[in-house]
C-alpha cells in the first residue's frame, strides 16, 4: 500500500494538470484494457499457483516503475494528457494484479469468523503504509522532484513480495490455497451474472464509485483552475491521501472492528453509504464555499472526498474482502477482481462522462451535490441486502483463537 500510494499522487497530478474533461478519456482507456486483461487474469489464477503468480506479478510491476521514470523526467515535453491516458491504464492495471490479487489471497486463507475479527487488523496494517506512502511523497517530492517517486515506490512494492512470500510459505496454510484455482478463464464475467452477492457488491461498487469519481472531477476541475505547478499539484493530492488515511486508520482502530465484530460485516458497508449522505447534503449547501474546521478553513469539497474515502478505506474495504470470505474460493479471485476493476472502471467513465454533460447543462457543483445525495441513499438499501445475499455462506462460529492466525487444514 506505501508502493501504491506513492504512485497516486504522481497519477493525480496528471488529471489536475488537464481538468475533468479528458477524465472520461482516461477512464474510458481503462475499461477497454480492463475489459481485455479479465480473461488473461483468469487464465493466470486458474493455471499458477499463487506463490508463482504473486512473485510474477509484482517482479513486473516494479520493473515498470523503473521504464516509467524517464517519461515522468519528460513530462512537460510528452504533455500530461497524453502520459495521463498511459499511466492511468497501468495503474489501474497494477490495481487489478498488486492491490486487489493481495485481498483475495487474503480472503483464501481466512474463514468468516477470523476475518471479522482480523480483517480490519489486516487493512490497518495497509492503512499503515498508506500514511506512510504520502508522508514519504511529502517530503521527498520537494527534494527529488516527481519522476524520482516511482523508484522508491518500486523499492517499496519489492519489500512487499519479499513479505508475501514469506507468508505464503509458512507451515500450516491449507495445502489447497497453494494450488491453482482452476475453472473457466471468464468466470468472473459469468458469475456476476449468477450470484447475488455478486451482483449486489458490482451495484454498490457502480454507485460508490459515483460518488468518490463526482468528487474527483470536481477536484480536478479545482486544481487546474488554482494550482498550475506539477510539483504543488501533486503536494496537494498527496496531502489529501494523507488525510484521507489518518481518518481511515483511526476508524479501523476504533469503529470498524468493532461493528463486524459485534453487528456483521453487512453494516460495515452500510454504515459508509449513510456517511456519503451526510457529506453530501452539506456539499449540496455550501457548495463551493469552505468550512471552518479545527481553526483552518477547508473547501467543503475537500472535506467531501477525504470523508468519503476514508470511510471507503477505512470500513467499506475490510468489509467487503470478509464477505468474500463466505464465497467459493473462484468467486473470490475471478468475481470479485472482475467487480474490483472492469466494473470500477466503468463506473469512472459513465460518471465522468455524465459530470461533464452535467456541466454543459449549466448544473452546478450543489445540483451535482444533490444527485449524489439520492444515490447514497439508494446505496445504503443495496448494502443492506448485500449482508443477507442468498448466497452467502453461513457466518463461520467465532472462535477465541480466530485472531491468532490463518485456517488450518
Amino acid at each position: 500500500m506505501a508502493a501504491y500510494y506513492i504512485i497516486r499522487p504522481v497519477r493525480d497530478q496528471l488529471s489536475g494538470a488537464v481538468g475533468s474533461q479528458s477524465l472520461p478519456l482516461f477512464y474510458g482507456a481503462v475499461f477497454l484494457v480492463m475489459l481485455l486483461l479479465t480473461p488473461v487474469f483468469g487464465m493466470l489464477v486458474a493455471r499458477f499457483p499463487r506463490k508463482r503468480l504473486l512473485g510474477w506479478s509484482y517482479c513486473f510491476f516494479a520493473l515498470c516503475l523503473f521504464a516509467f521514470v524517464p517519461a515522468f523526467v519528460a513530462q512537460d515535453q510528452i504533455g500530461a494528457r497524453e502520459l495521463g491516458v498511459v499511466f492511468y491504464v497501468w495503474v489501474s492495471v497494477f490495481n487489478l494484479f498488486v492491490v486487489s490479487l493481495f485481498w483475495s489471497f487474503m480472503a483464501d486463507i481466512f474463514d468468516s469468523s477470523q476475518a471479522r475479527q482480523v480483517f480490519s487488523l489486516i487493512a490497518l496494517g495497509g492503512m499503515a503504509g498508506a500514511v506512510v506512502g504520502p508522508i514519504l511523497t511529502k517530503y521527498l517530492v520537494q527534494w527529488l522532484g516527481v519522476a524520482p517517486l516511482l523508484v522508491v515506490s518500486a523499492v517499496a512494492l519489492l519489500l512487499a513480495l519479499a513479505l508475501l512470500l514469506f507468508l505464503s510459505g509458512q507451515q500450516g496454510w491449507r495445502q489447497e490455497d497453494g494450488e491453482p484455482v482452476g475453472g473457466s478463464l471468464w468466470a468472473g464475467v459469468r458469475e456476476l451474472w449468477s450470484r447475488p452477492f455478486l451482483r449486489y457488491m458490482a451495484v454498490l461498487m457502480l454507485l460508490g464509485d459515483g460518488i468518490g469519481t463526482l468528487a474527483y472531477a470536481l477536484m480536478a476541475d479545482y486544481t487546474k483552475a488554482h494550482i498550475a505547478d506539477k510539483i504543488a499539484r501533486t503536494a496537494f493530492y498527496n496531502d489529501i491521501d494523507l488525510y484521507t488515511n489518518l481518518i481511515g486508520a483511526v476508524l479501523q482502530l476504533t469503529v470498524t472492528r468493532w461493528l463486524m465484530t459485534r453487528h456483521g460485516a453487512g453494516w460495515g458497508l452500510v454504515v459508509p453509504a449513510l456517511v456519503n449522505l451526510v457529506l453530501l447534503l452539506g456539499l449540496a449547501l455550501v457548495g463551493s464555499g469552505q468550512v471552518e474546521l479545527f481553526g483552518y478553513a477547508v473547501p467543503m469539497l475537500a472535506v467531501t472526498m477525504v470523508g468519503s474515502r476514508a470511510f471507503a478505506y477505512g470500513m467499506t474495504k475490510p468489509a467487503q474482502d470478509a464477505l468474500y470470505t463466505r464465497v467459493p474460493r473462484e468467486t473470490r479471485y475471478k468475481g470479485k477482481n472482475f467487480v474490483e476493476t472492469a466494473v470500477w472502471r466503468f463506473g469512472d467513465f459513465v460518471v465522468t462522462g455524465g459530470v461533464n454533460l452535467l456541466g454543459m447543462l449549466g448544473a452546478t457543483m450543489a445540483g451535482m451535490a444533490s444527485i449524489g445525495v439520492a444515490i447514497s441513499a439508494l446505496a445504503a438499501l443495496i448494502a443492506r441486502r448485500a449482508g443477507h445475499a442468498p448466497d452467502l455462506a453461513p457466518e463461520s462460529p467465532a472462535t477465541g483463537t480466530a485472531a491468532q492466525g490463518p485456517a488450518k487444514a
